[in-house]
């Protein structure tokens, strides 16, 4: 039975988190005044830094890890509430690469000394991480990658090339799928390793999007030294830990939070414009339904894992419909402006600071980060419904 009710100590909880917010922040807050192409700017991440570290003298960096860890030992749910208020207040939290993705798999896969060494760092928000999965030739086919890592001694060398990595200029470490055995089914010669990413021989160069912002990396890998003991779980088993880290990746409620926010500012803007025609009034009546639903299928991925369970497809259904939601809002807003909908933030003409124009663009990697639409369908179609591989 899914549960989609908080309790009164959760919902206190969230009153707490609103009333942090407005004490930080005021108010008339609306979120860091950037366009899409500037969030990746030095002055967004410094006030990003600057967030981190408050909620960090807080012990709000991750609420849901033991405490032991540095965490609250608060559920699950608590951390669903934490993250969707921030969202919703479009307000920067703690780094998701770092402890959404990475903590949580050290926790479950990572020995004591790893989790001596790394969790209480991202706790404190004093290391950032990124992620070390796509390249050139393997994105969707992500088993199919090629970096190379061979064991000498007590380090593994790694050679070899990533791609699109969010934030790798500025993350302190790397969490990195690399071949280890070229011999084994490509699924099993996979190891996960921890990359201090000031080793002598990564070099970084930056991707800069269609908005002109710099978010993404190739990082190149030349006979660089990892020691041994920073490979979480077994040699060529970590494909199934890599798998682990992309379903905490897909277990959020912040995306319907944002969505809703922006949402409401567009009915905001319809009031006072004669766009609210006829047509546009039935999309919004769609759109409203839409996140919603968002947002209940991220809550029966949140009552599955407060269950016990280890939500897989269902994770899937979560993060593909959120996703492609994005798109759909976007089109439909550009739509309904009309021309307006096609101006940029910084111009005259522009509505809602242009928002709709930069979610356009931004909103169609969001169907590709973190697995493409195509693999969450397969993910739904083979293991959701028990459908043979194609």
């Amino acid at each position: 039975m899914m549960d989609f009710e908080f309790n009164n100590d959760q919902e206190a909880w969230r009153n707490e988190i609103r009333g942090w917010i407005r004490e930080e922040f005021g108010e008339d807050w609306n979120g860091l005044d950037v366009s899409n192409d500037e969030e990746g700017s030095d002055e967004a991440w410094e006030f990003s830094k600057g967030i981190r570290s408050k909620l960090a003298e807080k012990g709000w960096t991750a609420p849901a890890w033991p405490t032991e860890h540095g965490g609250m030992g608060l559920s699950f749910a608590e951390q669903a509430i934490f993250n969707e208020e921030l969202a919703y207040h479009r307000v920067p939290g703690p780094d998701l690469i770092s402890v959404g993705y990475v903590g949580p798999t050290l926790l479950v896969y990572g020995t004591d000394g790893q989790k001596s060494q790394f969790l209480d760092d991202i706790v404190n928000s004093r290391a950032s991480w990124c992620q070390g999965y796509s390249e050139p030739g393997s994105g969707s086919d992500l088993a199919s990658l090629q970096t190379r890592a061979v064991k000498d001694g007590d380090d593994y060398v790694i050679n070899g090339q990533k791609i699109w990595t969010s934030n790798a200029h500025r993350a302190d470490w790397m969490f990195a799928l690399v071949r280890t055995d070229p011999d084994a089914p490509k699924h099993r010669g996979i190891t996960y390793l921890l990359v201090d990413m000031k080793t002598p021989g990564i070099t970084v160069r930056p991707l800069i999007n269609m908005l002109g912002g710099h978010g993404f990396n190739e990082v190149f890998f030349e006979d660089v030294r990892v020691p041994v003991e920073n490979r979480v779980g077994e040699e060529n088993r970590g494909w199934y830990v890599g798998m682990a880290t992309m379903d905490f990746e897909r277990s959020a409620l912040s995306g319907s939070a944002a969505l809703r926010r922006n949402f409401e500012d567009f009915i905001d803007y319809l009031g006072e414009s004669p766009a609210a025609t006829r047509e546009a009034k039935l999309g919004v009546a769609d759109t409203a339904i839409n996140i919603e639903v968002s947002r209940m299928l991220s809550l029966r991925v949140l009552s599955m894992q407060q269950g016990g369970l280890a939500p897989n497809h269902e994770a899937s259904v979560a993060k593909m419909f959120s996703s492609e939601l994005s798109q759909r809002f976007a089109r439909f807003g550009i739509n309904t402006m009309g021309s307006y909908g096609q101006v940029r933030k910084g111009d005259p003409y522009a509505q809602m600071k242009g928002w709709f124009t930069e979610q356009y663009m931004s909103s169609v990697p969001a169907t590709i980060a973190g697995g493409s639409s195509e693999i969450q369908r397969g993910i739904i179609a083979t293991r959701g419904l028990g459908l043979p591989r194609a």
